[in-house]
């Protein structure tokens, strides 16, 4: 596939949770911070913080979810870069099953993390910079048919 060269959102190296020895470790996302974030945006939603379930192999993100007046809200903070996307059911991988940030989202970007919209998760490759992947990252959204970016980014591939 060609890079779009006039892509919203480009793909840094690590996103698909992939990596080649050569390149040297990814980066890790702080965990800690991500729980503190979870908390205040608990606190900001008059809710309380369920279940937080560390990134586990091959999963790419780390899962909590927030219980506020709409219920319970679903969080994914990805493990390698600073992302935090909503959805409405636990998985362990996602495509297009998204949710728009709530309106506590803010807490997360105010630590420091970037919260992803429904938008932009949902965006087809094909207007993403995807110059930095590899012949084996492309073997693997071929194999899962994944279509958007959010399905590149929050996934389970082995």
């Amino acid at each position: 596939m060609v890079d779009n060269e006039n892509a919203g959102f480009r793909l840094p190296r690590g996103a698909t949770g992939f990596h080649r020895p050569k390149d040297g470790p990814l980066p890790e996302t702080d965990v800690r911070a991500f729980r503190s974030a979870l908390y205040a945006a608990a606190r900001v939603a008059g809710g309380e913080v369920g279940e937080v379930e560390a990134q586990a192999y091959p999963r790419t993100f780390h899962t909590a979810s927030v219980f506020d007046g709409a219920g319970e809200q679903v969080v994914l903070c990805h493990a390698h870069h600073p992302w935090i996307a909503f959805a409405h059911v636990r998985r362990d991988w996602y495509d297009e099953e998204f949710a728009a940030p709530p309106p506590w989202a803010d807490a997360f970007a105010h630590a420091g993390f970037v919260v992803l919209t429904r938008e932009q998760l949902t965006a087809p490759l094909s207007t993403v910079g995807t110059s930095v992947l590899t012949r084996g990252e492309w073997r693997e959204i071929r194999l899962h048919g994944i279509t958007a970016l959010g399905g590149v980014i929050f996934n389970a591939w082995d």
